[in-house]
């Protein structure tokens, strides 16, 4: 079986899609690979690198930029990178898609209904975008743009679970590497 090679491979969908809970089951399977995957994940990077942003459409902007140069840092030191945001504007994954080699990005809709997302809530943050106390919130007062065209379409709105989702997208990339090496 072909190694897996480097790349990014970034999870799009509303808050509590469950993109972060994928990637943290994808990274599981990767490292029993002997691979050395790295997660870049939305909270984290919001409450570190990006905590001068807001969520207006320019800082989400921004946000996504900043993601991508750490990706592709990533990327040149040789890790599958695992990105999980809900990244809801397509020209903003398209410039994303832009800064990598075609077979360098994979794009994830991690497709999961918002009424799913909403009773799903665990940090309670579509409560707080319904009373008003968050602004600019994904799927209440922001819209979400679905890719068109994602790599891999997971539709997470039934209780497919994480692993099963996991699964799909390292079978995308086993059948992804087979294709390029039989080229």
């Amino acid at each position: 079986m072909p190694p897996l090679k480097p790349c990014v491979i970034w999870l799009t969908g509303y808050s509590g899609a469950g993109k972060s809970t994928i990637a943290s089951a994808l990274e599981q399977k990767l490292l029993k690979r002997g691979l050395t995957p790295k997660i870049l994940d939305g909270d984290i990077v919001r409450s570190n690198i990006s905590r001068d942003l807001t969520f207006n459409k320019q800082d989400r902007a921004e946000n996504m930029r900043r993601v991508g140069d750490l990706a592709y840092q990533d990327l040149q030191t040789g890790h599958i990178v695992l990105c999980a945001f809900i990244s809801p504007f397509r020209h903003n994954r398209h410039l994303l898609r832009e800064k990598f080699n075609a077979e360098d990005f994979i794009e994830v809709f991690v497709d999961t209904p918002l009424a799913v997302c909403e009773q799903r809530d665990v940090k309670g943050l579509y409560k707080k975008a319904r009373a008003g106390i968050i602004k600019d919130f994904t799927g209440i007062d922001s819209p979400y743009e679905k890719p068109l065209h994602p790599d891999v379409h997971l539709r997470n709105d039934t209780l497919c679970s994480a692993d099963k989702s996991a699964e799909q997208i390292i079978s995308y990339l086993l059948n992804r590497t087979f294709h390029q090496s039989s080229h």
